[in-house]
């Protein structure tokens, strides 16, 4: 497990520790110049305000009790921010422990075979420029990102990304970036520092799991004006409501047991406590906590999300963009089938491609090997056992590999490699492959395979072909599932990749994507993202080389591995600390999460409202206005206790809420359709009843005490 997920993850939603340790924090955001950007818990902490200057001039155990919790309304939903941002600084926490003061050893040119009597600048990491060059060498620590313009070393990340095993860093390619904090283990290279000064990859890690850097994303500020709107209109409506006036005045009369509220001051109070509990407090106190816990999510999957907006759009992705071989496949060649020609026995085929792999060092020689001995029960020979057999190793020059075996009757060799070259070699040897060999090729080669012939030559005899060996880029478990899982929630997957379009769709028919891209260039890749989002659809995709740098920064959403380039970890808005590309279809889900997160307690909180302003307004008014009482289905006790209930169920339900907004409503593949009345039957019907039980059980506690 990586640090950063031990480090978010220690402490439980409900952790007393948690809320202890968020107490000075939400305290700290009592600050109006920081409640003034949450609109509706702004208006609630300036009512609060108003009621306890009105208690102290008037004291009254209502008037207390109402500022108490109105108060504590505004605390938890401070808390709840508190306790998201202190997640996060737990996280940022355990990073930081890796940023360290470093000496940098600055070097005027790249152009160097050596180390050793090699001139060097020492200077301080954090004055490092762009472009500069320094030499790091076996367990130094690389003071800055950039790109490997000399050398190949083997480096320790485990302090950024949590992985352990070291990985190999070297100039040209696809993995010369590395990060300022990492460790160099073996080795030694020349680093061409790519970042400003104190704006390392550590250093903006840092400031968006703190939080420092998170923006309110379009959803989450339309969202806003709404609630604002919401909480102006209740506002309005409250002012303005005559029975107010009608019940200062005339409520001992008609309720002669709440006299209470007759008291100076009441009204003013009673006014604020109806505008707190209708407006939408609920989500107004939830809502930055549910966007922070979002990207916290990904943080603690090793992903980090440049912004919030990028987690947003990885909610609403229609079309994925994978790339085949690392994702949707394992990306190297496995021996799939032997097939022998007609007169040949499957055991002696199996032999034979055995034994001719042997010397072959290469993924695909070594799986023919496995092959061979899992599925024809061969023991895994090693080619130390046979002494009287001179090995020929696989090259890219003669594209075959082999054994000569000494025998009694004379030499036995056996070769396996290219169609093309076995079969000369075959020819060579007095041999004539017949059309059943071209055949098999072609067979394999048009289901997307490659095909590796087997060949021996008896002293005495002539060469012939004993089979074919079906090498296939092996789809990983379960990747057809997944995708049927997109498929259902309405998002269409495009596979990309350099293949031919006849070995493309073989693999994309197996895997169960939509759609594929063969032979893809770059400007192949940006052309079908710009289509996409051309028609209205919004796009996502993976990459790790400086050749996909274009596409990513085009991408809605766009994952750079962190093995990758720096031009690939800029262009992206997304960076995958463990260079998975298969976890591109999990931020899909998070970012689906988070969106059915807001909207599930948006539903819940607007509800709530609604069943508040049914259970409260009758309870208030209906001793000025008799008919109202035929609305009190609840029957509370009195009016006063009809406000405290209300006012305590408020503040209570947003800490009851907590805890759903940090971990996320349980995302569950489905349509829209299917995922609003979902919504609409849980978060929306639970939203009017939890009111009516929450505010009845409250009223029947307040009844029993004493002059309330």
């Amino acid at each position: 497990m990586s640090n950063v997920t031990a480090a978010g993850s220690k402490n439980g939603l409900l952790d007393p520790k948690q809320w202890l340790a968020s107490t000075p924090d939400a305290l700290r955001k009592l600050d109006p110049r920081l409640m003034w950007r949450n609109p509706v818990m702004f208006i609630v902490e300036i009512g609060a305000v108003f009621t306890t200057v009105l208690a102290i001039a008037d004291p009254s155990a209502f008037a207390w009790i109402i500022t108490v919790w109105l108060w504590l309304t505004v605390l938890f939903a401070n808390a709840a921010e508190a306790i998201a941002e202190g997640r996060g600084k737990a996280q940022a926490d355990s990073l930081r422990k890796a940023k360290t003061d470093t000496i940098a050893y600055k070097v005027a040119s790249s152009a160097i075979t050596s180390p050793r009597d090699i001139t060097v600048t020492e200077v301080a990491a954090p004055g490092l420029q762009r472009g500069d060059l320094v030499l790091v060498k076996a367990g130094q620590v690389i003071p800055g990102d950039g790109d490997v313009v000399t050398g190949i070393a083997s480096v320790d990340e485990s302090a950024i990304t949590g992985e352990s095993a070291p990985v190999i860093r070297e100039s040209g390619g696809d993995r010369s970036a590395v990060m300022g904090g990492t460790k160099v283990l073996s080795d030694w290279i020349v680093v061409k520092i790519t970042q400003e000064p104190g704006a390392s990859f550590l250093d903006r890690m840092i400031a968006l799991v703190e939080g420092a850097n998170r923006r309110k994303t379009p959803n989450e500020i339309a969202l806003n004006i709404l609630l604002a709107a919401m909480t102006i209109i209740f506002l309005m409506a409250t002012v303005t409501m005559q029975p107010v006036a009608i019940f200062s005045k005339d409520w001992m009369a008609a309720a002669p047991d709440t006299e209470v509220l007759n008291a100076s001051g009441v009204t003013g109070i009673v006014m604020v406590s109806l505008l707190v509990c209708l407006i939408p407090t609920t989500i107004g106190a939830l809502l930055s906590a549910i966007g922070i816990a979002g990207m916290d999510r990904l943080v603690q999957r090793n992903v980090l999300a440049m912004s919030g907006r990028a987690v947003e759009a990885a909610g609403d992705v229609n079309t994925l963009l994978l790339d085949k071989t690392g994702t949707i496949t394992y990306g190297n060649r496995r021996a799939s089938e032997f097939l022998s020609v007609p007169g040949v026995a499957a055991a002696r085929l199996a032999d034979a491609a055995q034994l001719s792999s042997l010397a072959d060092e290469t993924p695909e020689g070594r799986s023919i090997v496995v092959f061979a001995k899992e599925t024809y029960g061969l023991r895994e020979r090693s080619a130390g056992e046979l002494s009287h057999a001179t090995w020929v190793e696989f090259t890219a020059q003669t594209r075959m590999s082999g054994v000569d075996l000494a025998e009694e009757h004379g030499l036995h060799e056996i070769r396996k490699g290219a169609s093309a070259s076995v079969i000369q070699w075959v020819k060579d040897n007095g041999g004539n492959p017949d059309g059943q060999v071209t055949e098999l090729v072609d067979r394999i080669s048009n289901a997307g395979g490659t095909p590796l012939l087997v060949a021996e030559h008896k002293a005495g005899h002539d060469a012939e072909v004993l089979g074919v060996i079906h090498l296939k880029d092996i789809v990983k478990e379960g990747m057809a599932e997944r995708f049927a899982q997109l498929r259902s929630m309405g998002i269409r997957t495009v596979m990309i990749t350099g293949d031919n379009p006849l070995t493309a769709a073989a693999i994309a028919k197996e895997a169960g994507v939509d759609d594929f891209l063969a032979e893809a260039t770059p400007e192949d890749k940006l052309e079908l993202i710009k289509k996409e989002q051309d028609g209205g659809r919004l796009v996502a995709m993976t990459g790790d080389g400086t050749n996909d740098a274009p596409a990513l920064a085009q991408a809605d959403v766009g994952v750079a591995m962190n093995t990758g380039t720096s031009a690939a970890k800029e262009a992206g808005n997304m960076v995958d600390l463990d260079s998975d590309p298969t976890k591109l279809i999990e931020i899909v889900a998070i970012g689906k999460q988070l969106l059915m997160t807001r909207g599930a307690l948006t539903t819940f909180s607007i509800a709530n409202d609604i069943a508040k302003y049914f259970a409260i307004i009758p309870a208030i008014f209906a001793a000025v206005y008799p008919g109202l009482d035929a609305m009190n289905v609840m029957r509370l006790s009195s009016p006063t206790s009809a406000i405290i209930s209300a006012v305590i169920f408020n503040a209570i339900i947003i800490l009851l809420l907590v805890p759903l907004a940090l971990k996320g409503v349980k995302y569950r593949a489905a349509s829209a359709s299917s995922l609003l009345r979902r919504n609409l039957l849980i978060y929306g019907v639970g939203g009017i009843v939890a009111p009516f039980v929450g505010i009845k059980l409250i009223d029947l506690l307040i009844s029993l005490i004493p002059g309330l």
